[in-house]
């Protein structure tokens, strides 16, 4: 059996946020999708698992309740990669301004995937990894910035204390799925960044429409769900991820005494307590 999987975002205003949730959870419990989606009244972003039917008729719900702009990325996989169905009702769809955006304010200019390549060879274009740390270690576009910043809060700083003095340069940004490009440039634009671009639908619609041979990307993506990682054919990828740190797991990590699986990691092993080990066994029984 394999299951389709869709992640998903738009920004677009909400006013009755207690009703689309509703109807969210009562549309997946029906069809037994699986997942996890995030509302707010600035819009929709989420990554949701089912049968390749019930999810193409999730996507046309989603525009009968008002999304008619998704920003959609598609997979599959062989094994359901979430074990729950959770709609959360939040201040923002991903965190990082602590408010809504502004529908009036301007934005980051999108690069479809298959110019993203030619544009980010520019000489002038200066390329960044809006993720985090722990995706960046796993891979990256070649020769781009990677900020090191633990949360997308963080990046907030990075934007305020680093790119400040290239207000003028051309920036191309891009992310998992597009949302915290688009997210981060509405603040930069409100700031005085001038040219400011972001890859449409980010690494996962990059690995969807460019082919291997022609791709930039090195290595594999993170991704928010039980399959961790992706290669550059949508499969999943070679990490774990580690329930002692929540950080991922590479092959080498594996082969660590100080691995051990669901438990602890080469980067947790000395910081976790023996009665959280315990518990993340426990958890791991459970799950199993």
């Amino acid at each position: 059996m394999q299951f389709k999987v869709v992640s998903f975002y738009e920004f677009n205003r909400v006013r009755d946020l207690k009703t689309l949730s509703k109807s969210l959870k009562v549309f997946c419990k029906k069809n037994k999708l699986q997942g996890s989606i995030i509302i707010a009244s600035e819009g929709i972003n989420g990554t949701i698992a089912g049968l390749h039917d019930l999810i193409d008729e999730f996507v046309e719900y989603l525009g009968h309740t008002g999304f008619h702009k998704l920003n959609i990325k598609f997979s599959q996989t062989s094994i359901m990669p979430f074990y729950r169905n959770k709609i959360k009702i939040k201040k923002e769809i991903v965190t990082f301004l602590d408010h809504p955006i502004d529908f009036d304010g301007e934005r980051a200019e999108s690069i479809p995937p298959k110019k993203w390549n030619n544009f980010i060879k520019q000489n002038d274009v200066l390329t960044i990894d809006v993720r985090n740390e722990y995706e960046t270690k796993m891979g990256s576009f070649k020769n781009s910035v990677l900020p090191k910043t633990k949360t997308f809060v963080e990046f907030k700083r990075y934007i305020e204390n680093e790119l400040a003095v290239n207000k003028d340069q051309k920036i191309a940004m891009y992310c998992t799925g597009g949302i915290r490009c688009e997210k981060a440039s509405y603040y930069m634009k409100e700031i005085g960044f001038n040219n400011l671009f972001q890859l449409d639908g980010g690494i996962l619609k990059y690995l969807e429409e460019v082919d291997e041979k022609n791709s930039l990307w090195d290595g594999e993506c993170f991704v928010f769900d039980n399959r961790v990682a992706l290669t550059k054919d949508l499969d999943r990828g070679s990490y774990d991820l580690c329930h002692g740190c929540n950080e991922p797991v590479s092959p080498i990590d594996k082969k660590s005494i100080k691995f051990e699986e669901d438990v602890s990691c080469p980067e947790c092993y000395d910081t976790v307590t023996e009665d959280k080990k315990s518990r993340s066994r426990e958890r791991s029984k459970q799950i199993k």
